[in-house]
């Protein structure tokens, strides 16, 4: 009777409720043994006479009854005519009114299928009266418009389940520390920390301070996990030394480019791509502190205020540029940027983004300097394609291009548009601060104007090629996922103080997700070294295995990996006597006590 009233329904098993629950009962029915009860769940037909009379009793009916289910089909028929709730409040309305009418709840999966089909039937009904309506001049307008459809689900064949289960069983478990110290071993990315002062280190073990230090800020936890006393290269002193001086962010772009390289050279990795396409995507972390370098957004940061950290993700998994914006910067002001300035052996010739980063700015910047700009457009349909002649026959595309490229404002550019390739190809000029010299404050400049018209072409015939091509389509689907489950793994590390940024100032935001980024890459080195080794394993012992699985693998996966660190369970026999721990000695000046006695109350100073 209590769940029907609560939760309008009953449960499957009516015992399986909280103990304090049942024993409450019992001493209400002077029952003296509450356990007795189990025996009524071996009674169903007790149970479903006992639920009949309850519902009786009670007033409640059946779902399958006119004034149930039927009667709620016909309230969303007119929620979802008048309205545009997305099916989840549905869900929580329908179950709200079910509620108030005492009307017994359904499965799940019952309702979630009955909200379904309301709305296919309401969709289906507004079609109908707006196809009615349309005029055949509008009829031919919407015939020219193009429409473009999803991609089928691949399905994943039963070889590539089993090589992927057998190949993440055979993944040594290892803590954190230890990966990226054996990474270190293999690599020397530690040698790239150089002193500030460029002067050479003369400190003791000082890989294991910089690894260290790297986790601290990687994982968001500070240095007091890190530090060991009687530890020489764990100190604190000598951790917040190492810190200061040799974690920054050029030693910390060299020292990722050692691994980044060091990842092209396995095979595993090569059979995955060949370092020429990537992808940029921004991964958001919410600053909680009162800075310059951090900017609102409400669908990202809620109502506080955040940073954007552009991470350029190789078809290897590797990443291989970082940049840190403010606040949700429109990718497409640096998403060149990651292309230009970046000190590995990789050379991307083709990026891909998500809609954000597009502009016809940025497709003829691309196309100058030789790249290929991919975007997933997520409104191909709406789309402007543009034709080089006004009267050319383009036969099915005429109605599809109807605006003109003005070729005259290319050529009379032409010369500055080759001198700012060849600027940005030299690092003269910067390419985020040209983007907004030309941009003007919306306010285009000639110059500005001229690389957008050269851009539409390059877009014009990239989005050919999208509507042409499912194959392409669904490659810039998968990188972009491979940037995604990256920052699955980027989140799952930084794990300390609720994921967020505290640092004020952009250059230590700058250092803490730099060295984030580097741990990253070495989790994907380290994972990407391992399944390497798996698989010559099963080759060894003659398993089949299909080239096509192999290229679908990812080394993206933590579950094998600590991340959170490990406790330890010891207590001095002084303390277990007894005793306490001393407390910590505070070197408080004059001043300070001062202060502190200003700042209490008379009456506490009495007490």
């Amino acid at each position: 009777m209590g769940t029907l009233r609560f939760l309008g329904t009953f449960l499957a098993d009516p015992v399986n409720v909280p103990v304090g629950v049942i024993a409450y009962l019992a001493s209400q029915l002077s029952i003296a043994d509450p356990q007795c009860i189990v025996g009524y769940a071996e009674r169903v037909q007790t149970q479903q006479d006992h639920a009949q009379e309850i519902r009786e009793h009670s007033g409640y009916k059946e779902f399958a009854d006119r004034c149930g289910g039927f009667a709620l089909m016909r309230f969303l028929y007119a929620r979802i005519w008048v309205g545009t709730e997305r099916p989840s409040v549905l869900f929580d309305l329908a179950t709200a009114w079910l509620l108030d009418k005492k009307v017994l709840l359904p499965g799940v999966t019952t309702l979630t299928r009955l909200i379904s089909t309301v709305r296919e039937r309401v969709a289906e009904r507004l079609w109908q009266r707006l196809s009615a309506t349309v005029s055949p001049e509008q009829r031919t307008d919407l015939e020219d418009t193009l429409i473009l459809t999803g991609l089928d689900k691949v399905e994943e064949p039963e070889s590539l389940q089993l090589l992927r289960h057998s190949v993440a069983r055979r993944q040594p478990l290892v803590d954190l520390p230890e990966l990226l110290l054996e990474i270190q071993a293999r690599t020397g990315f530690a040698s790239e920390f150089s002193h500030i002062s460029e002067a050479r280190s003369r400190l003791d073990d000082l890989p294991t301070s910089i690894c260290a230090v790297l986790l601290a800020e990687a994982c968001n936890v500070g240095l007091t996990p890190m530090a060991r006393k009687g530890i020489p290269a764990l100190e604190r002193d000598r951790l917040l030394y190492v810190q200061q001086n040799y974690i920054r962010p050029d030693t910390l772009s060299r020292a990722n480019a050692r691994l980044v390289d060091y990842q092209a050279t396995i095979s595993l990795a090569q059979a995955w791509g060949g370092g020429e396409v990537a992808s940029a995507d921004g991964l958001r972390f919410i600053v909680p502190l009162r800075t310059l370098n951090a900017g609102p957004n409400p669908k990202y940061f809620g109502t506080g205020r955040g940073i954007t950290l552009v991470n350029y993700t190789s078809d290897q998994f590797s990443g291989f540029k970082n940049i840190v914006v403010t606040g949700t910067l429109r990718d497409s002001l640096v998403v060149l940027e990651g292309l230009l300035n970046q000190e590995t052996g990789l050379h991307p010739k083709e990026l891909m983004t998500d809609t954000a980063s597009y502009s016809d700015v940025i497709f003829g910047l691309f196309h100058l300097l030789g790249y290929q700009f991919s975007p997933r457009l997520a409104d191909v349909g709406e789309s402007r394609f543009w034709r080089m002649e006004a009267s050319a026959d383009y036969g099915v595309l005429n109605g599809l291009a109807r605006q003109t490229i003005n070729r005259n404002l290319i050529t009379e550019n032409w010369d500055d548009l080759l001198r700012v390739a060849g600027s940005l190809k030299l690092g003269t000029v910067n390419v985020t601060e040209l983007l907004r010299a030309l941009q003007g404050n919306g306010h285009p400049s000639t110059l500005a104007k001229a690389i957008a018209e050269l851009g539409r072409i390059a877009k014009t015939l990239y989005l050919l090629s999208c509507i042409d091509d499912p194959a392409y389509r669904r490659r810039i689907l998968i990188q972009l996922n491979k940037g995604e489950s990256r920052h699955s793994l980027a989140r799952a590390t930084y794990f300390g103080q609720k994921g967020e940024v505290r640092q004020r100032y952009r250059e230590g935001q700058e250092e803490q997700l730099g060295a984030l980024g580097l741990v990253v890459n070495a989790i994907v080195l380290w994972n990407t070294l391992y399944m390497d080794r798996a698989l010559e394993q099963m080759r060894g012992r003659g398993m089949k295995i299909v080239p096509e699985d192999v290229e679908r693998l990812s080394p993206l996966g933590y579950d094998h990996i600590n991340l959170l660190g490990q406790y330890t369970f010891s207590l001095s026999d002084e303390i277990r006597q007894g005793a306490f721990h001393p407390l910590r000695e505070l070197e408080e000046t004059e001043q300070e006590l001062e202060e502190l006695v200003e700042s209490t109350s008379p009456e506490e100073r009495e007490a």
